[in-house]
């Protein structure tokens, strides 16, 4: 798809049932025309890692997923030997009474792509989404390697050569902000904030992704969710919640809060059970009692 606009982008994602607010999209729109990676940071569950999921499919393209944790090296995230590919073949050539060519077993065909490789290598006929996923959760010294990649979009395997694309993949990269990422890759990326939604936002949202759910349910689910992040929990509930939380009511077939069904499905939006016991009985209808009169 070739967009011409913000507007137009803007549309198709929300096509795709992706609300994104304008600054968004502008930032998704300079980073398609720039080819530059788009750094996205927020709290857990506001819609970082689907804009990927979108955008890919917007694009008509293949979504790759790099899933960061501490501890991912080079081994998962670009390139590995299939070892056991390896020594089948030096044992059938035994059996031959023959030796292995060590050349051709560190050839392209025994080699393991991981997301990184696999990236630079498609993107040589269509290039393909690239998410970096939660790249807080990896060690600094994976995001150093990471920074000479997107610099130049080429990977050096010493058995084969340097394998480079001139049509480099579309980058996103989310952070949950666990810890800060080094301002010399932000540097490399546009840079978007994806914040909470507003009431408004939010319940459209949810009405784009859960059509045949109850419009009253859907407001005062959305009403109770933007109640509890103005509250001192250990973790707020992002937009992940509210639609998990919203489907879980729709199996039950609620067509509205009540303070029973708040409190037996609280574990679909509340993660800790010290979040849970704080909001549990009186303050659930505390909330309700809140949303209602608003509502009036």
């Amino acid at each position: 798809m070739i967009l011409n606009s913000i507007d137009e982008l803007q549309n198709a994602l929300r096509e795709r049932n992706y609300i994104a607010e304008r600054g968004l999209a502008t930032s998704l729109y300079l980073a398609l025309k720039l080819g530059r990676p788009l750094f996205l940071e927020g709290e857990a569950g506001v819609g970082k890692t689907e804009v990927a999921k979108v955008l890919a499919s917007l694009l008509d393209t293949e979504l790759i997923r790099l899933q960061c944790y501490e501890g991912l090296d080079i081994h998962h995230a670009v390139y590995e030997w299939n070892y056991t590919r390896q020594m089948m073949h030096i044992r059938l050539a035994e059996s031959r009474g023959e030796k292995a060519d060590e050349a051709e077993l560190f050839g392209p065909e025994f080699l393991l792509r991981r997301p990184l490789l696999q990236a630079i290598e498609q993107s040589k006929e269509k290039p393909p989404v690239l998410l970096i996923d939660e790249l807080d959760r990896s060690d600094e010294e994976f995001e150093a390697f990471l920074l000479e990649v997107l610099s130049d979009f080429q990977i050096t395997i010493p058995e084969i050569g340097t394998i480079k694309t001139p049509n480099p993949p579309v980058v996103v990269i989310t952070s949950n902000r666990t810890r800060e990422v080094h301002d010399a890759l932000k540097r490399r990326c546009l840079y978007y904030w994806i914040d909470y939604p507003s009431f408004e936002k939010e319940l459209e949202i949810v009405q784009a992704r859960l059509p045949h759910a109850p419009e009253k349910l859907a407001r005062q689910v959305t009403g109770f969710i933007q109640a509890l992040r103005e509250m001192d929990l250990y973790k707020l509930p992002g937009v992940a919640e509210t639609l998990d939380w919203t489907t879980a009511l729709v199996a039950l077939d609620q067509k509205a809060l009540d303070p029973v069904i708040v409190d037996e499905t609280l574990g679909a939006v509340l993660k800790y059970q010290d979040d849970v016991d704080k909001i549990k009985g009186e303050q659930t209808r505390v909330v309700l009692d809140r949303i209602k009169a608003e509502a009036t």
